[in-house]
């Protein structure tokens, strides 16, 4: 189960949402930055303040053009619930076989019950991967102003080395 380290293609990932599309990662980012991020479920308060925190800075995030899509193994109910309760506006897919989806991205799985652990991945415009964070346990995550700070300075420098 090898990570994936800064520069590797982020492997085609199909979301299934509570309402009911059907999406692939990298493709659904568009072109933009991306960000992926595997949660624990509807149940972990650290997953909810940071679906929370990422759905406050929607508006930020989106100036920047980054787009964001998250991932648990939670059934639909569930998922609709945590989409309905915390008002997430970005894609939020539903029933992940955690062993597959850590198979392809290193992602740590809970034995038991079966869960992904917290895991992000910030993606460049052509859907490699420029950081990962995987975590082990509950804390340990990708947060909204670190993504913005990281989106904006390899914008910069990728301008300043263009010029």
């Amino acid at each position: 189960m090898p990570l994936l380290n800064p520069g590797d293609p982020f492997p085609r990932l199909t979301i299934t949402t509570a309402d009911g599309q059907v999406l692939a990662i990298p493709d659904v980012f568009g072109g933009d930055f991306g960000v992926v991020l595997f949660y624990r479920g509807a149940w972990c308060p650290y997953c909810n303040a940071q679906l929370r925190a990422f759905e406050r800075a929607s508006q930020a995030l989106a100036d920047a053009g980054i787009r964001v899509a998250a991932l648990s193994v939670d059934d639909k109910e569930t998922t609709a619930a945590l989409v309905a309760e915390h008002k997430l506006t970005f894609p939020v897919g539903y029933g992940a076989v955690a062993p597959a989806v850590a198979a392809l991205t290193g992602a740590f799985v809970n034995p038991d019950p079966v869960y992904l652990q917290s895991t992000g991945f910030v993606l460049d415009p052509a859907g490699n991967v420029v950081v990962s964070v995987y975590s082990s346990g509950a804390i340990g995550r990708l947060v909204p102003d670190d993504v913005i700070g990281l989106v904006r300075y390899l914008r910069e420098h990728s301008a300043s080395a263009t010029a």
